[in-house]
C-alpha cells in the first residue's frame, strides 16, 4: 500500500519536473475536496483519520491553490450531516469513507448529483455503481476472507473454527463469503459466528461466550486486528490452551510485530490497510491538478503476512 501511494507521489513529482513552469502555475487553481471518514472508534479508523489528515497537509503544501476539509463523524447520521455541511462550501470532489454505507448512499447520490466528483474509500453500498461515485478505493474484502480461509484450510485442514465478524454491512459479507470459500472443501468446521463490531471489548465479549459454549476451539478467525486482541486476552484470562493460532486482518503494527517475532498465536495476519484513504485523496487530486483521467475502481491486494515478509509491513510510527 505505501509503495503503491509512494509510486503516485513519485509521478507527480516526475509530472512538475517535466512540464515546468507551466505545471506549477496550475497549481494554483482554486479546487476544494472535502473528505468525510469515520471518527477514531478502534484503531483502524484512528489510522484512517491519520493518514488522511497527515496526506490533506502534503497535498496543500503541493498544490497552493487546493483546500482539503477533514471532517470526522461518529455515526451515519451525524456523517449524513457532515457531508451536508460540506457540500454547501461549493467542494470540486468529497472524498467519502460512509459509517455505514446503505444509510448514506442518498446523501452521496446527492453530491453526485450536484456535478461534484466523488470517490467512495472501502465500504460501498449495497448497489455500488457510476451513479454515486467516480472512482472506488479499497481493500479486496473478499480475498481478506479467503486468505485466512485458505491459511486455515492449509495449515489445520480438520480445525474446529470459531468466527468473529464485524458489522452487518456489506463488506462483512463479502468477507465472510471469501472465508467460507476459502475453507470450501477442506474438513474445517465453522462451531459459531456472531458479530463482533470491529471492537476489541465486543470481541472479548463474544470469545468469552465462545470459550463457555465450546469446550474445543482449534482456530479463531476474526475480521479485524482490535478484535484480535480481545479475542487473545479472553483466551489468556480463560487459561485455555486449545486453541492454536488466531487469524485477524488489517495488517496492524502490533499484530505484525507479534508475526515478526514468531508468535505462536498469530502466525500470519492478512494486509487491509487505512492508508488506502491517502490513496483515494491523491487520485482524487491528480484529477483537477495533473491532468490524469481519474475514474474507475482501485483495488488493493490482501496480502498475508508471514514471518518471512513481515519486515515489509512493519511501520513502528503508524498509530495502527
Amino acid at each position: 500500500m505505501r509503495r503503491r501511494t509512494f509510486g503516485l507521489a513519485a509521478a507527480a513529482l516526475a509530472a512538475t519536473v517535466a512540464i515546468g513552469p507551466s505545471f506549477a502555475m496550475a497549481q494554483d487553481k482554486k479546487v476544494t475536496i472535502g473528505v468525510s471518514i469515520p471518527a477514531a472508534d478502534h484503531g483502524w479508523t484512528a489510522g484512517v483519520v491519520y493518514h488522511a489528515e497527515r496526506v490533506a497537509k502534503l497535498l496543500m503544501q503541493e498544490h497552493p491553490g487546493l483546500n482539503v476539509i477533514v471532517k470526522t463523524s461518529p455515526d451515519a447520521a451525524s456523517q449524513a450531516n457532515a457531508v451536508q455541511d460540506l457540500s454547501v462550501q461549493g467542494l470540486d470532489a468529497l472524498v467519502i469513507l460512509p459509517t455505514d454505507p446503505d444509510q448514506l448512499v442518498n446523501s452521496i447520490k446527492d453530491v453526485k448529483d450536484a456535478g461534484t466528483f466523488v470517490a467512495l474509500v472501502d465500504r460501498a453500498p449495497s448497489v455500488n455503481d457510476n451513479s454515486i461515485r467516480d472512482l472506488y478505493v479499497a481493500g479486496n474484502n473478499p480475498a481478506l476472507g479467503e486468505v485466512a480461509g485458505k491459511y486455515i484450510a492449509e495449515t489445520t485442514p480438520d480445525a474446529q473454527v470459531v468466527v468473529i465478524r464485524g458489522l452487518p454491512i456489506p463488506i462483512d459479507q463479502q468477507r465472510q463469503d471469501g472465508f467460507d470459500k476459502g475453507i470450501e472443501g477442506s474438513n474445517v468446521k465453522v462451531l459459531d459466528r456472531q458479530f463482533g463490531n470491529w471492537s476489541r471489548d465486543d470481541a472479548f465479549k463474544v470469545m468469552q461466550d465462545f470459550l463457555t459454549k465450546h469446550p474445543k476451539i482449534d482456530v479463531v478467525w476474526c475480521q479485524d486486528d482490535d478484535m484480535a486482541v480481545g479475542v487473545l486476552e479472553a483466551i489468556e484470562q480463560a487459561k485455555r490452551t486449545d486453541i492454536q493460532y488466531v487469524v485477524g486482518g488489517a495488517g496492524s503494527k502490533d499484530m505484525v510485530k507479534r508475526v515478526m517475532d514468531g508468535d505462536k498465536m498469530i502466525p500470519v495476519d492478512v494486509l487491509y490497510p487505512p492508508a488506502m484513504v491517502a490513496t483515494a485523496m491523491q487520485l482524487t487530486a491528480g484529477n483537477f491538478y495533473d491532468q490524469v483521467p481519474v475514474s474507475g475502481n482501485y483495488i488493493l491486494d490482501a496480502t498475508l503476512v508471514t514471518k518471512d515478509n513481515a519486515k515489509d509491513f512493519y511501520f513502528p510510527d503508524s498509530p495502527f
